[in-house]
């Protein structure tokens, strides 16, 4: 076997890209010329080729080594007003043939929906900008389990009390999915996502305390170092011995970029089409008021380049857009697919599959550190545990892990708690976005302290 070097790995997989983009389009008509001949009156088909390399590895051991190559074809037609749904993994003309039958009988056997239907024509998208999203990287498993191995021994040599690993993971992997419908729209989304992640157990006495760190991104020149993420793995875990509880009470709570996700997060939940049309949602009505601070400013940004959530079109080919949906607190509108707008009488939003690259912008120059000095006596939240958000009523209760805040500084960890609050109210006690942005998901955000909390210990 030759030796795999980076610039063979990019040409390797260039290759393949054009190969699998050829095959997926011709599946995608194909299968549409199957929903027709079926008796569809219209159809979307959706085709993807992915190739993926997962590898873990845990005390210098591989515990697992995974390959995967799978192809899958999505096939979506209206009998009238009758939706039918089917999918298959077999290309060939009598595979396709049967997906498509099989997909109109279903909806001929449905009910009719008068918000079934393809998007508006007028609403596809036609503008296909480069966005940069397909970054390959190794395909070599030598070389994987390399990489993984050296995170975990980072983990492992970050504090004298690290006794344990739960394991490094190397997870890299893209593909090519091209989506078609009778309205002609063809729009073809090629990407790569990586990552890398190492858990470590510390133990001081009878206390153990696990903590984890991880790096992730389409490009791999932008993940952090192997022995970065596992020394950061160790230093947490080392971190959090000695946590104890605390007395409940009522305190500022500071919550980092991977965690502040999840609040902005509940808050798309909540403006999405689907809870808003079945009136499960706390924010119900209340486009055009003022829902957060004064300084809550969030946006969609589908086209930043290499962005992990940009897309030129959504899972229905329409065009994303972007997008102010929250301005100086006031929230300025919902997150709609086609049959959630219809539902409502309004028009999609392009957000079928969800929000491309929200951004909350900052409000400080400060980072976590700074917003601790600026809150002074509170809590820094380091890890939440359960789902805790009720979509319908707003309330926020999740059990939590993290350390004290006094004098500005970070101090005694933490854990056995609960933070708790209702979700209007956090928003309206945002004090500060921090500068600290996390862009390595589709929630970009820095760190966010809310000026008062439920914290329930003892």
């Amino acid at each position: 076997m030759h030796a795999m070097t980076q610039e063979t790995v990019v040409l390797d997989a260039a290759e393949e890209r054009v190969a699998d983009t050829q095959t997926a389009q011709s599946m995608v008509q194909r299968a549409l010329d199957a929903a027709r001949a079926a008796g569809a009156d219209t159809a979307e088909a959706g085709a993807s080729l992915s190739r993926a390399l997962t590898v873990t590895v845990r005390n210098h051991e591989v515990e697992s080594l995974q390959f995967q190559r799978d192809r899958d074809l999505a096939l979506t037609v209206y009998c009238g007003q009758c939706m039918g749904s089917a999918t298959t993994a077999d290309w060939s003309d009598d595979g396709l043939r049967a997906a498509a039958e099989a997909a109109v009988a279903i909806a001929r056997a449905s009910g009719e929906d008068r918000c079934n239907g393809l998007p508006d024509a007028a609403d596809m998208a036609t503008a296909m900008p480069d966005l940069d999203l397909f970054h390959p990287w190794m395909a070599d498993a030598d070389s994987a389990v390399e990489l993984a191995r050296a995170c975990e021994q980072a983990g492992l040599d970050a504090d004298t009390r690290i006794v344990q690993s739960e394991g490094a993971t190397l997870d890299t992997g893209g593909g090519v999915t091209v989506l078609g419908n009778t309205h002609g729209f063809l729009g073809i989304s090629a990407g790569t996502r990586h990552s890398l992640s190492c858990a470590v157990i510390a133990r001081s006495g009878d206390d153990m305390q696990r903590d984890y760190w991880y790096t992730a991104g389409r490009v791999p020149a932008g993940l952090l170092a192997a022995d970065v993420v596992g020394r950061r793995a160790g230093e947490r875990a080392a971190a959090r011995l000695g946590a104890s509880k605390i007395s409940t009470r009522q305190c500022p709570v500071l919550f980092p970029p991977e965690l502040a996700r999840g609040l902005w997060g509940s808050l798309l939940g909540a403006i999405s089409g689907g809870a808003l049309y079945r009136r499960a949602s706390f924010l119900l009505d209340r486009a055009g008021t003022r829902i957060a601070a004064p300084m809550v400013h969030l946006e969609q940004q589908p086209f930043i380049r290499q962005a992990i959530a940009s897309a030129a079109f959504d899972e229905e080919g329409v065009a994303t857009q972007e997008r102010v949906l929250v301005d100086e607190g006031v929230l300025q509108g919902y997150l709609l697919s086609t049959y959630s707008a219809r539902r409502l009488g309004l028009r999609s939003t392009g957000n079928a599959g969800g929000i491309f690259n929200l951004v909350a912008r900052p409000t400080t120059e400060h980072d976590l550190h700074g917003l601790a000095r600026e809150m002074g006596e509170g809590l820094l939240v380091t890890e939440l545990m359960g789902q805790g958000v009720n979509t319908v009523t707003g309330d926020y209760s999740r059990g939590a892990a993290g350390y004290l805040v006094r004098g500005g500084e970070i101090a005694e960890p933490v854990d056995e708690i609960t933070v708790a609050g209702n979700m209007l109210d956090m928003l309206e006690q945002v004090q500060a976005v921090g500068a600290d942005v996390d862009v390595s998901g589709g929630v970009r955000t820095g760190s966010v302290l809310i000026g008062r909390m439920t914290v329930a210990g003892d």
